[in-house]
């Protein structure tokens, strides 16, 4: 068990958690034979942390709600992930709800600290279950977190000649599950196979005769998805886009519309914006000084994202 969870292996009285390096469930025990703050308490610890950053007071608020991460941590068992690393994720999410509780919106700490334990643990499941990540928007995290439970709830309400012992959903309960949870049936099927599917070994294994085997790996690299790649083309584009903007924003505004004129307005017809002469006819200044603004424009532009990068 990591000592992460043991929040303060030297503490005094009976608000120590311990021991640091014990096991799970020598953990949990600890946790939750510690003392619940009164309504009086848990305000005044909550303004002192507010008030003078009293770091003890937080740590008091946080120790006393770890029970309640232990009971909302069992209830992400069903995936498959250690119990150990839930309840930390639970606690990074309880102590989020420390820093930013406020005591005067008349709220107790664990009815707004429910909020960002159960986020942090989804986060965790998400990205950790099966190393796939199967939900993206609202609405497929609330399909992923509920389809088990309301496949169960399907079986229970079965009707009459139905097959309760099949592990698939039918037509009627796939079109529920859609329209309960706002979300298409496509996704509810795909889903369902995600959530069904059995595990695939990547890496290629040796076969009896000893010669070189191939497994999913050999065939599913992607250098375009390649993490320095990915970084690197990132980069890229917030530099053609926030960063442009940002250099732009560092000219005159001749030296502006100079730039945008010669650099980076396009017309319907595809041809580009005013040549060096138009514009110096519009500014009653040679084609050659015009040439000169643009070359000392680009220049400050280069400098500026640089400074941006």
């Amino acid at each position: 068990m990591s000592g992460t969870l043991a929040l303060s292996s030297a503490a005094t009285h009976n608000w120590a958690v311990v021991p640091s390096l014990g096991n799970l469930d020598a953990y949990i025990t600890a946790a939750n034979r510690m003392p619940m703050l009164t309504l009086e308490q848990e305000q005044a610890y909550a303004r002192k942390l507010r008030e003078d950053n009293d770091l003890e007071a937080a740590r008091k608020l946080v120790l006393s709600h770890l029970r309640l991460v232990v009971s909302v941590s069992r209830q992400y068992l069903g995936y498959g992930l250690p119990h150990g690393d839930l309840i930390q994720e639970g606690n990074v999410g309880l102590m989020k709800a420390v820093k930013r509780f406020d005591p005067d919106q008349g709220v107790r700490l664990v009815s707004y600290a429910l909020h960002w334990i159960k986020a942090e643990i989804h986060e965790y499941v998400l990205k950790n279950w099966r190393m796939v990540k199967v939900a993206t928007t609202k609405a497929q995290r609330k399909l992923f977190f509920n389809l088990r439970s309301m496949k169960q709830g399907f079986k229970a309400d079965a009707l009459e000649g139905e097959d309760t012992h099949r592990d698939t959903l039918n037509e009627r309960e796939i079109g529920l599950m859609a329209e309960q949870l706002n979300v298409k049936r496509e996704e509810v099927i795909e889903m369902e196979t995600r959530l069904s599917g059995g595990d695939v070994l990547l890496d290629p294994s040796p076969n009896d005769d000893g010669d070189e085997a191939f497994g999913p790996i050999t065939y599913l690299a992607d250098t375009n998805h390649e993490p320095t790649a990915m970084i690197a083309a990132y980069q890229r584009d917030v530099l053609a886009s926030d960063g442009i903007a940002a250099a732009l924003d560092a000219l005159d505004a001749r030296s502006r519309r100079i730039v945008e004129e010669r650099w980076l307005k396009v017309n319907d017809d595809g041809s580009g914006g005013l040549t060096l002469h138009d514009l110096a006819a519009e500014y009653g200044i040679s084609a050659e000084r015009v040439r000169q603004i643009e070359v000392a424009a680009m220049k400050k532009m280069k400098k500026a994202l640089v400074e941006y990068a």
